[in-house]
């Protein structure tokens, strides 16, 4: 079995201190964070993240000096940025805060139900950043947290049919539906090649056993899954029509 995730390193950066005290203290009653420090102001922060690690930056948005914005542009130019999660009591960055990666945007006053949720994304974020095993099913099957209808649910890995790139995120489609979730097609593509899924084309990676057909069409190679057509870029090609053939002797075979 393999070793549980550590818990995160967070740094909460609020210029009000009420608000840092409390962010503080809800942060350190959640079991997954295992260390919080503080910062009043955008220079105290950077400091903090000299002197330590840190996994997300919990980061108010209006502050005197650098703002919690322009201090994530900064942090972005990092070698391993952290995380960021920007906590503010106004409703008008969204946008903005979404642009620069964020992982969620929360609103003041706090609750402790959403700042769940929020490190629940965070841990999911993390893990696919560094590659830590996700949850496996009863079986050993992975499964993926999604949302749905404003609820988190477990999508098993087998059901999802291809998967779709869509800048740092990727969209998981299934027979009935499609979800979004922050990982980027790469990493799905290295953690998931073991369980058949193989990369046809820069935006697509597809489920090696539900292709029906490979085909050249008008612009080029296509694969036909559940009545769906893909495209199958060349450099993709030669490996893909070898993973069939291979694919289809094992069958013959068994």
């Amino acid at each position: 079995m393999g070793q549980p995730a550590p818990g995160l390193r967070v740094l909460a950066v609020d210029d009000e201190l009420p608000a840092l005290d409390e962010l503080a203290y809800l942060l350190r009653a959640d079991g997954r964070v295992t260390a919080v420090s503080t910062a009043a102001d955008a220079t105290a922060a950077l400091r903090a993240l000299r002197d330590g690690q840190v996994d997300v930056v919990f980061l108010d948005i209006r502050m005197p000096g650098l703002d919690g914005l322009e201090l994530a542009r900064v942090l972005a130019k990092f070698a391993s940025p952290p995380l960021i999660v920007f906590v503010t009591a106004h409703d008008d960055r969204a946008v903005d805060a979404f642009d620069l990666g964020a992982v969620d945007y929360l609103l003041k006053p706090l609750r402790q139900d959403r700042l769940s949720e929020t490190l629940r994304r965070v841990v999911t974020a993390r893990d696919a950043q560094t590659g830590t095993p996700p949850p496996r099913g009863p079986v050993g099957e992975e499964m993926i947290p999604v949302e749905l209808a404003g609820r988190t649910r477990m999508l098993a890995r087998s059901a999802v049919r291809w998967v779709e790139a869509q800048g740092d995120y990727a969209r998981l489609h299934t027979a009935e539906d499609s979800h979004l979730v922050r990982v980027p097609l790469s990493v799905l593509e290295e953690r998931w090649s073991e369980a058949g899924f193989v990369r046809i084309h820069r935006s697509y990676l597809v489920s090696l056993r539900l292709i029906s057909e490979l085909r050249l069409g008008g612009s080029g190679y296509v694969v036909l899954i559940d009545d769906h057509e893909l495209p199958v870029s060349r450099r993709h090609t030669r490996e893909l029509k070898d993973r069939l053939v291979r694919a289809a002797k094992a069958g013959w075979s068994r």
